[in-house]
């Protein structure tokens, strides 16, 4: 009899605290589900980073952390769900708003991670060579998202809390026109710069100069703002970015060839050679391994110059850089010489005749004397 007594007691108990026991069952879950959670998704994110795919991976990395969060929201408040059941309490009330805001809170810290990770994987992609998206346009787009995703997620959470979201939505497109008028030239840098990163006229290491103003360098930073360019003798340029809309810019990083172009003068008593070396040039351009064949190469007699006869060399390198070229063009200018030199000829430099038909004295020792016209003097 006592036995079934002491039976009777822990079924009257269990039956009176059965919600402890499905508390415990719930948060038990939880941990399981978070455990196994933890395993599936690291053992696919090892998988997954050997394929070339760009989405995978990252959206599996992404996940985990937020989705081990969503997990314990929800297995949290439901248990806490099953405790305001039992016992009433007001403090318990709060469940449902804070279990809305935890969702909020696990979906915006995946996104976020989302955009994050695929911007570096873009960006270790460009450096690689493979990505067509340069490091700061995709900087640049994943802060925009980043912040877009904030800003709604904060509205989202808002709502959630029963606040009015229109409300807000409202003050703030009075003062974003207020603002608008205080701040004209810093929203015109600030939409300058998303159009640089948008258009890309110039990246990071770009060497860039304008004709219109005093600027040329390397570019070494774009911001929302401002953009620094270091100058030929090392001094930083801060250019605000709306500027860049009125702007002509010039990049001579993105030139696919550079131009050789230089005029030469002879004697005009080597006029008749001029055929022979203009020919020579041509030839020597066109077998030179530094000059790109399939673009036009020119070397024409152009003018008759006041002391010279002058004929023009035209030709494009291969190479772009900058030293590259100027060993060439040493070499290109080196080898007319010696064509100039081989033909008899000699190359010009300005002279001038002077032409006296008039007898004139010349005076010498203190003693004058007659003396007809002075032939001519120069070439």
């Amino acid at each position: 009899m006592p036995d079934s007594a002491i039976y009777r007691e822990l079924t009257r108990w269990a039956g009176e605290n059965a919600w402890i026991v499905q508390v415990f069952v719930v948060v038990f879950a939880a941990l399981l589900c978070s455990f196994l959670l933890r395993r599936v998704l690291k053992r696919l994110h090892e998988r997954l980073k050997t394929t070339a795919n760009l989405w995978d991976d990252a959206l599996i990395s992404a996940m985990q952390g937020p989705a081990l969060l969503l997990v314990w929201v929800v297995g949290l408040t439901f248990a806490v769900d099953i405790v305001y059941a039992q016992t009433r309490a007001a403090i318990f009330t709060a469940v449902g708003p804070l279990r809305q805001v935890g969702v909020v809170c696990a979906i915006t810290w995946f996104l976020m991670r989302l955009t994050r990770h695929l911007q570096d994987r873009i960006i270790a992609r460009r450096q690689s060579g493979e990505g067509r998206l340069d490091a700061a346009t995709a900087d640049a787009l994943g802060k925009l998202l980043r912040a877009s995703i904030l800003i709604t997620a904060g509205l989202v959470a808002l709502q959630t809390l029963g606040f009015s979201v229109s409300g807000i939505l409202a003050f703030g497109g009075i003062g974003g026109i207020a603002i608008g008028f205080a701040a004209r030239d810093l929203l015109a840098n600030f939409f300058g710069g998303l159009m640089l990163y948008l258009d890309r006229p110039f990246a990071v290491g770009d060497w860039v100069r304008s004709p219109d103003r005093n600027i040329e360098g390397a570019v070494e930073h774009i911001g929302w703002r401002l953009t620094r360019i270091r100058s030929f003798d090392k001094r930083p340029i801060y250019i605000p970015n709306g500027v860049f809309s009125t702007l002509v810019i010039v990049n001579p990083s993105r030139m696919t060839h550079r131009q050789l172009y230089e005029t030469i003068g002879i004697r005009y008593r080597d006029a008749d050679k001029m055929a022979a070396i203009v020919a020579d040039v041509a030839a020597l351009l066109k077998r030179h391994p530094g000059i790109d064949p399939s673009q036009a190469i020119m070397v024409h007699f152009t003018r008759f110059a006041p002391s010279s006869l002058d004929f023009f060399v035209c030709a494009h390198t291969h190479t772009t850089v900058w030293a590259e070229f100027n060993q060439v063009k040493q070499d290109i200018l080196l080898q007319i010489n010696d064509i100039i030199a081989a033909h008899g000829a000699q190359i010009a430099f300005p002279t001038s005749t002077l032409d006296l038909p008039d007898a004139v004295r010349l005076v010498s020792g203190g003693q004058a004397s007659e003396s007809g016209p002075l032939p001519p003097q120069g070439d």
